[in-house]
């Protein structure tokens, strides 16, 4: 039998009313966090989306927040260690600065489970099952470490800002506090975001008013924030291209609510969040850029499928597939890098243009 949508509406009503009665019932009564003073938030994976509103969230809150620093070749070695080889090299990367964090001596270590905002806005299931993955990790490896998550999952009722304040009421806050952390989080969050695509765009406007023969190549880095930002993984990438001359735009810098309306127009039923961005990114810079390099870290099951959509259907620019991996050395990429720039120079030049 099937589900009637008032059924369905019925149901996420309720779940949403029972999420909210449980956070009402944790302020003043469930305290377990509160002698938590320093607080480490592992500088990988959603850090680059999110890291924003949690580092705010938890200074509202009067925690001393910790970083590690920033991914390096150790950091991979220490998380390769913990890890099993089916990981990604970012789910690897993540398990090496929890490993930092803890040798920094941390009382506890965030890592959140993020389900999804909606059906078609979704995470990969790493996302989902990250506060398992690092306890265990951590436990088999002989050593522990103190997780501190929440859930977000709008589709059975667990919103973000229920999220947050139950969290908050953890830390033995009052409702006003964490109502009052969560609000400068969300607030610092879209600013960073707001002014990130705003730089972006200027520049966009910036070239596109030079004249043809004095604009500079333009290349569109599409990857998840983790890979085109981290400096270990992506940051080799940009340097590469920016060596060559190139003017590197990002595709989880454009406008989000812009991008996932227009990611519609591509597919109806691509369910990551993140994919759907960088494909409506895509869309929406496709006339401003030269050529388009798609990164992934091997091997992620989402840009699998995304990347390779791309590839197929987003057609009048070239596109420079690269694959990051473990190994050690970087003169491929920057081989590849330096070839597509120069295939592209030429092309502007006429060279593979025929009456």
């Amino acid at each position: 039998m099937f589900l009637t949508e008032q059924f369905v509406r019925r149901t996420i009503a309720l779940c949403e009313f029972l999420w909210e009665e449980t956070v009402k019932l944790e302020f003043g009564q469930r305290a377990d966090l509160a002698d938590i003073r320093r607080i480490g938030i592992p500088r990988a994976l959603l850090y680059y989306r999110y890291g924003i509103a949690w580092r705010t969230f938890f200074a509202e809150l009067g925690l001393e927040v910790v970083l590690d620093a920033p991914s390096d070749r150790g950091t991979l070695e220490v998380g390769d260690r913990l890890s099993v080889d089916e990981c990604c090299l970012a789910s690897k990367l993540f398990l090496g600065h929890v490993a930092a964090l803890v040798d920094q001596g941390v009382d506890a270590v965030f890592v959140p489970s993020l389900m999804g905002y909606g059906r078609f806005d979704t995470f990969c299931t790493k996302f989902q099952a990250l506060p398992d993955l690092a306890e265990n990790a951590f436990i088999v490896a002989g050593r522990r470490v103190h997780v501190v998550s929440f859930r977000i999952d709008e589709l059975a009722g667990e919103t973000e800002e229920t999220a947050y304040l139950g969290l908050a009421a953890r830390f033995g806050v009052t409702r006003k506090e964490a109502r009052r952390a969560y609000k400068a989080a969300i607030a610092a969050q879209r600013d960073y975001d707001d002014a990130m695509a705003r730089e972006q765009e200027k520049l966009v406007r910036s070239i596109s008013k030079l004249p043809a023969a004095d604009r500079p190549l333009t290349i569109l880095l599409a990857a998840h924030p983790y890979v085109s930002h981290d400096p270990f993984v992506g940051g080799v990438v940009e340097d590469a291209l920016r060596e060559q001359g190139a003017c590197v735009l990002f595709a989880d810098e454009a406008d989000k609510a812009r991008s996932l309306k227009k990611s519609y127009e591509f597919s109806h039923s691509i369910p990551w969040i993140v994919n759907r961005e960088l494909i409506g990114a895509t869309l929406l810079l496709h006339e401003h850029i030269d050529g388009i390099v798609l990164m992934s870290a091997y091997p992620c099951g989402p840009d699998s499928m995304c990347d390779d959509a791309i590839e197929r259907c987003i057609k009048g620019k070239p596109i420079l597939t690269l694959t990051v991996d473990a190994q050690a050395g970087t003169a491929g990429v920057e081989t590849r890098v330096e070839s597509f720039i120069d295939i592209l120079a030429y092309q502007k030049k006429g060279g593979y243009l025929h009456a």
